[in-house]
């Protein structure tokens, strides 16, 4: 498994439209799902959940829980449905995961945490993974971390994502949590100094190629999130210079991919906007991008919008002089 560069499971973005269509950028980058409860996975429809376009792949599988049994049996799931790596979210700071005790408030509860990962290991063959926070609260200090690390790495776990700030549990919204507590690479770095056998990846407030290239001096992998949801096209240059992959399509030739997959998924009864709303940022930075951001909010990202247009959108983009080119 690649997962020298990575995109966040973030809820409410990552679905299965938006990585479908991230997909038609980059054909290296290891994107994941977002978060789905296990509980969820147990009781609800899992083919509605679980399902997924096999041109998405590699793709991981992000569940939260605490539950060994159902997160065992959520990840025997995953394996089912061919996902290539199943990951356990132990950073989510929302108040909505701790009420359900998930997330970030796991971090509290090491011995907890590893009877999930060695019931969920021995359901499925797999990769188990985790992604989790330097600390929480004030409990930020580094040993704290280095040991938590330490009993998860018992259980057989080789890989760990570590967003490189701390999460404030009750206090912040999830977004506050985004963009409050300081960044510390130097902790993450740190990790890898410890345990050099370990796979550890970086994660949190990463924007251009140069820091990955930089973090990735240090560290084993790097992972992306809202820099990539916001410019989606990001992914060309990551392809181009991290992959040494020179064969990525214009963004005027993504539409033109993306069109049959629109025009198949809206007769299985999917509405435009559901996908449409993932490609608002394609055009950031370029000339022509406030109005293709115009457009598909006015036409294609209402709920009731009219799949007709979608046979126009290719004149609109170049009657408008939107630049497609490469770069």
């Amino acid at each position: 498994m690649n997962r020298k560069v990575s995109v966040a499971p973030m809820m409410d973005c990552t679905d299965r439209h938006e990585r479908f269509f991230l997909r038609l950028i980059s054909k290296n980058v290891l994107f994941y799902t977002e978060m789905i409860v296990s509980e969820a996975i147990s009781r609800g429809d899992k083919k509605k959940l679980l399902s997924f376009n096999i041109n998405e792949k590699p793709l991981a599988l992000q569940i939260g829980g605490s539950s060994p049994k159902l997160l065992s049996e959520a990840a025997k799931a995953g394996e089912d449905f061919g996902y290539d790596e199943i990951n356990l979210n132990l950073g989510c700071p929302s108040k909505k995961v701790q009420k359900n005790k998930f997330g970030a408030c796991l971090m509290k509860e090491p011995t907890l945490v590893a009877d999930c990962l060695s019931k969920m290991q021995s359901s499925c063959k797999l990769p188990i993974t985790i992604k989790t926070r330097i600390g929480y609260d004030n409990v930020e200090d580094y040993e704290h971390l280095h040991k938590f690390i330490e009993t998860l790495k018992e259980t057989g776990v080789k890989t760990f994502i570590i967003h490189a700030r701390k999460a404030i549990l009750g206090k912040f919204t999830p977004k506050q949590n985004l963009n409050i507590p300081p960044l510390k690479y130097d902790v993450v770095y740190k990790l890898k100094e410890n345990f050099p056998n370990d796979e550890i990846i970086i994660n949190g407030g990463i924007v251009s190629t140069i820091q990955i290239k930089d973090h990735l001096k240090k560290v084993d992998g790097v992972m992306l999130g809202r820099s990539v949801y916001h410019s989606p096209y990001f992914l060309s240059d990551i392809e181009k210079e991290i992959f040494d992959n020179d064969n990525v399509p214009s963004r005027q030739e993504v539409i033109e991919q993306l069109l049959p997959y629109i025009k198949d998924e809206t007769k299985k009864g999917t509405r435009l906007n559901q996908i449409m709303r993932h490609t608002l940022g394609l055009f950031h930075g370029q000339t022509g991008s406030s109005f293709w951001k115009r457009y598909l909010s006015e036409n294609m990202c209402v709920r009731d919008a009219d799949i007709q247009k979608i046979d126009h959108i290719m004149d609109k983009i170049k009657l408008n002089n939107l630049n497609t080119s490469v770069g």
